[in-house]
């Protein structure tokens, strides 16, 4: 009788805790939960609330995985064009300075050689590309991380639209003043879909051309370095839908 109660009760225990790893398999495939935004217009009227991806923008931002997609993105722009010239390319110095004996001075077979003035130089920079390799789901995940440290921040801004109705610098700066009032506008990124979109477009990129602490980039160019490069974030609704296609997308395409 007691064999048979203590079996019922180890049966018990194993479906708890299949239960329990089970629960805990769907938690976390349900993945972080999403950040709500509020929508807003140039005059700071809210039409909404909008809820982001909490896998793209609520991950844990790991400042290793930032630094290495920086330091990928700055490496790559290097233009490498660095060099200086090796004792065999310095011009001059084809016969010897100096009789080899007889004056007491140190053998020399060239005034070209590295130690003379105006020689060449020992293992100088040549022209090369600074580039290096980064795996295709580490700078995705820099994205995210970029993206979620504004949203944590209250650096991120969620417009409907980004066109202006004239491309004037004036207008885009007095818009900035009333979406920004309780920001600390220091330095703005706008992201709308394209260069020619609806949302943005070329209006936007004329207005901002005078404003050296405001950058405009499409949603395929989005970027961690732009985005911690600026304080405030802010993105049309068709860029978000852009960036969110964009992130979604499998890594290595079947």
């Amino acid at each position: 009788m007691a064999m048979h109660t203590l079996q019922r009760g180890l049966r018990k225990l194993g479906q708890l805790v299949v239960r329990a790893a089970s629960s805990a398999e769907e938690a976390a495939d349900a993945g972080p939960p999403g950040v709500e935004v509020p929508l807003w217009n140039w005059r700071r009227e809210a039409l909404g609330t909008c809820t982001l991806p909490g896998d793209i923008f609520n991950v844990p931002v790991r400042r290793d995985i930032l630094q290495r997609v920086v330091r990928w993105q700055l490496a790559k722009r290097r233009q490498g064009t660095h060099k200086t010239k090796g004792r065999g390319e310095v011009r001059g110095g084809g016969r010897k300075p100096f009789p080899q004996k007889g004056q007491g001075r140190a053998r020399q077979g060239t005034i070209r050689a590295p130690q003379m003035r105006g020689g060449g130089v020992v293992f100088g920079p040549v022209v090369r590309s600074h580039a290096h390799g980064l795996q295709k789901k580490v700078r995705r995940l820099g994205l995210k991380c970029a993206l979620s440290a504004k949203a944590s921040e209250g650096r991120l801004h969620l417009l409907d639209t980004l066109a202006l109705e004239a491309g004037k610098t004036k207008l885009l700066d007095k818009n900035l003043d009333t979406l920004l009032a309780d920001a600390p506008r220091r330095s703005v990124l706008f992201v709308d879909s394209s260069k020619v979109g609806a949302d943005g477009g070329e209006g936007l990129r004329l207005a901002a051309s005078n404003l050296p602490w405001v950058d405009v980039l499409p949603a395929e160019g989005a970027n961690v370095y732009s985005i911690l490069q600026r304080d405030q974030l802010v993105l049309s609704r068709a860029a978000l839908d852009a960036l969110v296609a964009r992130l979604h997308s499998p890594v290595r395409p079947r």
